[in-house]
């Protein structure tokens, strides 16, 4: 049974999730928001596997990290299904030993696979269950979880999930916070782009998007002899090179296979075409930034589905990857960024749905599923 929290000691909080930075960004947002509470504020302690991003960004932010073995659910009959039960048996056993060693008050879990064996570690122990789903397609693991959750709250207003409240997604302050009129000057000096030329961010996310890049390059007569600047991140080994095999320059053409804090790039831009993760529409959402999505062409569509609220609410437009090419640039999208009037309204939009304190929505949760705990 857990241990009753009392007002003399810290909040003690185990955040389960990892695996790519769509987990693990929100995790550590929630935990930074617990331990900014005032009185004796909160423990956080972080559970992942040996695989997942969560190795190297965890304890890069300063949190101390368990491990649970990773166990994925098989797709089709194989040795992996029979192997099943004992493997979900050993990492409900090794987190039900976390949560004990670190007396935990309160389970928060974001999703992936670690999260599976820790709510049911929690169940069993009687610790209450925070559960965080970001997508607008719930995962099997936070279905699991809100089954018996204390509360849940999601990234996007249409997630169906039972018990389901829409928080919006826990993000760093430096984008929550985010003044882009304020902050575009510096931001467009610090990454060599013109202060007053209209600005288009491309970004594939953090390992890049080849067809993506490819149409931008296609397509950078028609940007560039538009007016308009470019500024793409192109992903980590995907850098657009010359003929030489050298980056390609073009002025008011500006490239970078990665930049640490988007926040800079959502200061200088003025529109930007991105992959819709759950991350990448609440961040645009709340900055009030006009975007293009196009969503990743595998999965099970759940990017499409994170980008249809703010869609319909005019505050962006949806592509498909294999239909964004050099002729819908230029008959779409040059039009769109070269539209003042239209990427102001678009932008407005866009920040009616974005939220910036759903950090702090999730550590009141916790708060309430601790008290709720206690007095059981």
């Amino acid at each position: 049974m857990t241990t009753s929290p009392d007002a003399d000691r810290p909040l003690r909080v185990v955040l389960a999730g990892g695996g790519t930075a769509g987990h693990i960004s929100p995790m550590l947002a929630i935990a930074r928001a617990l331990q900014r509470r005032p009185g004796p504020g909160a423990v956080c302690t972080m559970v992942g596997t040996a695989s997942g991003m969560e190795t190297r960004l965890v304890p890069e932010a300063g949190f101390e990290l368990d491990l649970v073995d990773r166990v994925p659910l098989p797709r089709r009959p194989s040795m992996d299904l029979v192997r099943l039960p004992g493997r979900l048996r050993g990492a409900v056993a090794a987190g039900a030993r976390i949560l004990a060693d670190r007396q935990a008050d309160v389970l928060v879990g974001v999703g992936g696979y670690v999260s599976t064996p820790l709510y049911l570690a929690a169940f069993r122990a009687g610790v209450p269950v925070v559960v965080h789903e970001a997508n607008a397609k719930p995962g099997l693991a936070n279905r699991v979880g809100a089954l018996r959750a204390a509360a849940v709250g999601t990234a996007l207003p249409e997630t169906r999930l039972r018990g389901a409240r829409w928080v919006g997604m826990p993000m760093r302050p430096e984008i929550s916070g985010l003044d882009r009129s304020a902050t575009r000057p510096a931001a467009r000096a610090a990454l060599g782009l013109e202060p007053d030329r209209t600005t288009v961010v491309v970004t594939g996310g953090s390992s890049g998007a080849l067809n993506v890049n490819r149409t931008v390059e296609e397509s950078l007569d028609d940007l560039l002899g538009a007016g308009l600047q470019v500024l793409h991140l192109t992903g980590r080994g995907k850098a657009v090179t010359d003929p030489t095999g050298a980056p390609l320059r073009r002025d008011g053409y500006v490239q970078r296979e990665y930049l640490d804090g988007m926040e800079q790039a959502y200061a200088a831009a003025d529109l930007i075409v991105a992959r819709s993760g759950a991350g990448t529409v609440c961040e645009v959402g709340a900055v009030g930034l006009p975007a293009v999505f196009v969503p990743l062409p595998v999965g099970n569509g759940e990017q499409a589905l994170n980008a249809r609220p703010t869609v319909e609410a005019g505050g962006a437009l949806l592509v498909r990857d294999e239909a964004f090419r050099a002729d819908w640039v230029r008959r779409e999208l040059v039009p769109l960024a070269t539209d003042p009037a239209r990427l102001h309204a678009m932008g407005e939009a866009a920040g009616r749905l974005g939220v910036r304190d759903a950090d702090e929505r999730m550590a009141d949760l916790v708060h309430e599923a601790a008290r709720e705990g206690a007095r059981r």
